[in-house]
């Protein structure tokens, strides 16, 4: 039996909504306000490993299907920690925000392109 270890380029957490809603932990979604220069925290089930020399994505994902949107913003993970709660191996960590920008979250799509057969 080998040890189950998920290697992460970015920070994938869920909309606000989710929280407001009692399905996830304040810390598995993203704010709403995100200010740069501020540190939030951060909450994922099972054992994850992020890149801490340098800026991830935080991305939102969703619970079904596993769709991703595009970066919410650049953030540097300051510290990951990995725990059992519950039985479950969990991690949680601190990221601060470098860079916030602007998406559309209701757009269909980003943009339509030819391509040469």
């Amino acid at each position: 039996m080998g040890i189950a270890v998920e290697f992460n380029p970015d920070l994938a957490l869920r909309d606000i909504s989710e929280f407001k809603a009692g399905r996830r932990k304040i810390e598995e979604c993203i704010p709403e306000k995100l200010e740069v220069g501020k540190v939030y925290d951060f909450f994922k089930k099972e054992q994850r490993i992020y890149y801490l020399l340098g800026e991830v994505s935080l991305i939102e994902t969703t619970t079904t299907g596993g769709s991703f949107s595009k970066a919410r913003a650049n953030v540097n993970i300051l510290e990951v920690t990995h725990f059992l709660e519950n039985g479950i191996v969990c991690t949680k960590g601190k990221y601060e925000i470098v860079e916030v920008f602007e998406i559309d979250k209701n757009a269909a799509f980003e943009k339509c392109s030819m391509t040469k057969k």
